[in-house]
């Protein structure tokens, strides 16, 4: 065989697998904290089945990720854990509005590692250290401030806050005993080592929690993205949701 026939077939070789990975490529899903654990099963299970898709996962709180999403960083599929950040990159043209639908919804609970003894909002007051996710940028903590605003429990209680940058910041500082206890999801309270749930804050302190996504206008132009997307919403990742403790429609 010449030599410029060997170099055509290796020239030819290495397009086709440039082609290859450019075809398959990298889905980039940005998504709040307290989905991390769920998201992992659900992606690694789809690309087990779907050969050539690599699933990038951001986790973090809700309006950083926003934040990163509108200064540039890569991102396909955005799912906030409260519809003003998703509603904030709708409002710049960021996310496909078409798209934008509810994966799953959850509720508030206070945990701690059980050094104190707290039974419902009442007793808040008498700790010395609560933390939640910086309510600016953390549904968490939007939702806990909201909660004990209307149980009349601020200004006092704002002195013995510990803003966490995300909802499992706040989960370890109680499992560490750093803070008396924390404001969390339900789903990382069922996956606590050490602390406990103390209490569910009561539904009508505070809004509705919900996870809407959507496509972000680049994801909406790929196919692996819109797959992806579909099969978040399908019955067999429902039925993944709901082993985490998701609450799923209307319930």
């Amino acid at each position: 065989m010449g030599i410029k026939l060997q170099v055509g077939i290796i020239t030819l070789f290495v397009s086709m697998s440039l082609v290859a990975t450019a075809l398959a490529g990298d889905l980039n899903v940005s998504a709040a904290a307290s989905l991390k654990e769920v998201l992992n099963e659900l992606g690694e299970g789809y690309t087990r089945t779907h050969a050539g898709v690599n699933i990038l996962r951001n986790f973090g709180g809700s309006g950083a990720l926003a934040k990163q999403i509108e200064n540039g960083a890569p991102a396909d599929i955005f799912i906030s854990a409260g519809q003003d950040w998703l509603d904030y990159l709708a409002d710049k043209k960021l996310i496909d509005k078409a798209s934008i639908g509810i994966l799953a919804r959850n509720v508030l609970l206070f945990v701690s590692d059980g050094h104190v003894n707290v039974n419902g909002m009442q007793d808040l007051p008498k700790l010395k250290k609560i933390a939640i996710g910086s309510p600016k940028s953390v549904p968490a903590g939007e939702y806990a401030m909201k909660a004990m605003e209307h149980a009349f429990l601020t200004p006092e209680i704002n002195r013995k806050l510990v803003m966490g940058k995300d909802v499992r910041a706040c989960l370890m500082y109680a499992e560490r005993g750093e803070v008396d206890g924390a404001f969390v999801y339900k789903t990382d309270a069922l996956m606590a080592k050490r602390a406990r749930i103390m209490f569910t804050v009561p539904q009508g302190l505070y809004p509705p929690i919900s996870y809407p996504l959507g496509l972000t206008p680049a994801g909406a132009q790929k196919k692996d993205a819109v797959a992806f997307y579909r099969y978040l919403q399908s019955a067999s990742a429902r039925k993944v949701l709901a082993r985490y403790g998701f609450i799923l429609g209307q319930e």
